[in-house]
């Protein structure tokens, strides 16, 4: 409907900006004279009168509806969901989208994004809360359209383009090209995002960790170390073709599983349907080159976001495989990462119920074993080496386990890998029933543990061991000996990073990798340049926190940055090898390889009359630097901390819970302090007397005994 509207709407726009005279003065002295414009000062007085009085009004208006604080409705509402995670929301309507309160917590979020800086609620100006409510008022009774670009109903605070005085190409050019999402889509699905995310987060699957609050990609590598231990055979699987291309259908079933709300479905459904205006590549015409000289240096405005540093641009090269890409439907913009866990949680559930049925324990097994008739399983024998598993056999124990990080899954099995195949079969024959996806053998490799698996650049494999295991023998000697097992290394991958250096540009060459000068910091100042760096390498040491050679491929990327730099200022300062740009400036290359007329050349009486700016020398240099790589055990059942605070809440909140506490401390003998206090007061109003001094420390027994002796004898 709105590709039919909109040559309709560039003729009228056209027309009504198109001037009837070619003379200016000509045209303005024609208007002119058929106004009839009243005294100034009177006119200017009256208009003032009335403004104050329209927003003085609007204040109180306003005022009447923020009445609740919009961070506790959320805050409810995400209680609520946990409370009840299998209700199916039918009314989400009337009981969040009117609450104006919402509305102005999503604008403070999207003027956030657009500014950089946090606007206030008491800051929002009062024709910014007018406009809010249009735009609610419009979402609710289904007049909002999608992807406008000439009929706003609210706009950023820091656009002030008149659309008014646009000329015709302008406005062709606005209709026809790429251009960001209108301020007020990004309202709607800031608005959209609160309220559906509370209902899916407690409905998701504990294996999905992409574009969910708190769930990262370390997440998932602390989770495959502590629960993938002991798998031989593991499948890996792409599925992101699914994220690539919209079903409306299907995302629109996924969504109504849980949610009934017609109003909420259908403005979803109107963002995947709404088609979005996008410019083929050939269409844009190519900009000319500058010449250097020409150039002049950019200068942001107070208001302009300031562009990413170059060495978050660099770290960014460094995205895994699999965190690449996020989904972007229609115009559902921050909303589609959320759709597709919609879509995928089938999946993520259909796997947990073929790992319910794929566990077998086996009593012979050293670690999967279990005495428990119901089939339910535990983990025993020895639990200080959770990953120490034998092979398996066919008197072992079955297991399986699954994890997915957005399109990408990884299944690890402990069996035969006839299992596995056959587990595969099954997958191939639900992605194509459920998703309508066409997979095979080869984009589900089955792949043994000895021969390394990739996940989020980090290699699966498994590493021979040779622990001390001390018993106590016949006679009460204690025996050492050595023995012989396997454990799970989770490792960077250091390929993936040489070929992500090679992308940038920082080195050539694999077998024996050569650094490139870094010439794009050429005109920056060496102290900026080091510190860049520095931040690139503090950053990567964070990424491989959690493998099990960060020592060793932190010092190499200090290794390729540090020669980079080195070639760097051997061409900026016309130097003739590293080894020069080292003899001068030293290993880190913290001292300064320029010296400017008429300083002295001592590098610390320059830094302390203030001549010179402090040059802090490259991290890392040499391994005993880096830090340790981090084995702190994962819990088993870990939670968010959000989520935790949630199902402890709502657990405080059940009555059940407090009459336990009263039965087991009733079952123990003990008294709660309220407990005491009330008999003391109860004691002392009925024998309008002092009681004897009751000291609980030392026998609680006792003074319960007493307390109650007290009390009766009264």
């Amino acid at each position: 409907m709105q590709s039919r509207r909109l040559p309709y709407i560039l003729r009228r726009t056209i027309i009504s900006f198109t001037p009837k005279s070619s003379n200016p003065v000509r045209r303005f002295s024609s208007i002119s004279s058929t106004l009839q414009f009243p005294p100034r000062q009177n006119h200017n007085h009256n208009q003032t009168n009335l403004h104050h009085r329209h927003q003085n009004s609007q204040l109180e208006h306003h005022s009447s509806l923020l009445k609740e604080d919009g961070v506790s409705i959320l805050a409810s509402h995400w209680t609520s969901n946990f409370r009840h995670p299998d209700r199916t929301a039918t009314d989400l309507t009337s009981t969040l989208l009117q609450r104006l309160e919402l509305w102005v917590i999503a604008y403070q979020k999207v003027s956030a994004d657009e500014t950089g800086a946090y606007l206030p609620k008491s800051a929002i100006h009062p024709a910014a809360i007018q406009d809010l409510v249009t735009l609610r008022n419009a979402v609710i009774d289904g007049r909002f359209r999608w992807g406008a670009r000439l009929e706003f109903l609210i706009r950023s605070p820091k656009d002030k383009t008149d659309l008014s005085a646009l000329s015709k190409r302008k406005i062709r050019i606005l209709l026809t090209t790429t251009q960001p999402p209108p301020f007020q889509d990004r309202i709607v699905q800031e608005m959209l995002l609160m309220v559906l995310e509370p209902i899916y987060e407690s409905r998701f699957s504990q294996k999905s960790f992409a574009f969910r609050p708190e769930r990262n990609a370390h997440t998932v590598l602390r989770v495959i170390r502590r629960s993938f231990a002991g798998y031989l055979w593991y499948m890996k699987g792409d599925l992101s073709t699914i994220l690539d291309g919209i079903k409306v259908d299907l995302v629109i079933g996924a969504l109504l599983r849980d949610v009934r709300d017609k109003r909420v479905v259908d403005l979803i459904k109107s963002a995947l349907v709404t088609p979005v205006v996008t410019t083929r590549p050939e269409d844009i015409p190519k900009k000319k080159k500058i010449k250097r000289k020409n150039q002049k240096k950019k200068v942001l405005a107070e208001d302009e976001p300031k562009p990413d540093p170059y060495w978050l641009q660099t770290f960014f090269g460094f995205a895994p495989e699999e965190a690449e890409r996020a989904p972007n439907w229609g115009h559902c913009g921050i909303l589609s990462p959320l759709l597709a866990n919609v879509c995928l949680d089938e999946l993520d559930k259909w796997v947990e119920e073929k790992i319910k049925d794929f566990y077998r324990p086996s009593k012979s097994d050293v670690i999967w074993n279990t005495d428990d008739p119901e089939g339910g399983h535990e983990e025993r024998g020895n639990t200080s080496w959770p990953e120490f598993v034998p092979t398996s056999g066919p008197d072992k124990t079955r297991k399986m386990d699954y994890i997915r990080y957005g399109g990408h899954i990884l299944i690890g099995i402990r069996g035969p890998r006839s299992d596995a195949a056959a587990l595969r079969k099954q997958l191939i024959d639900f992605c194509d029933e459920r998703y309508f996806l066409k997979l095979d053998n080869e984009s589900l490799p089955i792949e043994h543990i000895t021969k390394g698996v990739m996940f989020l650049d980090h290699v699966l494999c498994r590493r021979i061991v040779y622990p001390t295991l001390r018993y106590t023998a016949s006679g009460g000697k204690i025996v050492s000996e050595k023995g012989v097992g396997t454990l799970l290394s989770v490792t960077a991958s250091l390929k993936q990073c040489i070929k992500t250096f090679r992308k940038l540009e920082f080195l050539k060459g694999d077998r024996d990798p050569d650094p490139q000068p870094c010439f794009r910091m050429f005109h920056a100042t060496q102290s900026h340049t080091n510190q860049q760096m520095n931040k690139f390498l503090s950053t990567m040491v964070e990424w491989y926190r959690y493998a099990d050679n960060r020592k060793k491929i932190v010092n190499f990327c200090s290794y390729i940055i540090r020669g980079s730099l080195a070639k760097l200022y051997a061409a900026k300062y016309k130097l003739r090898s590293r080894a020069k740009v080292y003899k001068i400036a030293s290993r880190n290359l913290s001292r300064p390889l320029k010296e400017k007329k008429g300083q002295s050349p001592e590098y610390e009486n320059m830094m302390r009359m203030g001549l010179l700016d402090s040059i802090d020398g490259l991290q890392f240099t040499r391994m005993s630097f880096v830090p340790e790589t981090d084995y702190t055990p994962f819990p088993s059942g870990w939670r968010p901390d959000h989520e935790k605070l949630l199902i402890e809440f709502i657990k405080l909140e059940d009555p059940s819970t407090l009459e336990e506490q009263r039965n087991f401390l009733r079952d123990r003998g003990l008294v709660t302090p309220q407990e005491l206090i009330s008999t003391i007061v109860w004691n002392y109003k009925k024998n309008t007397g002092p009681l004897p001094i009751v000291d609980v420390g030392d026998d609680v027994q006792k003074a319960k005994q007493m307390l109650l002796e007290l009390s009766v004898g009264g």
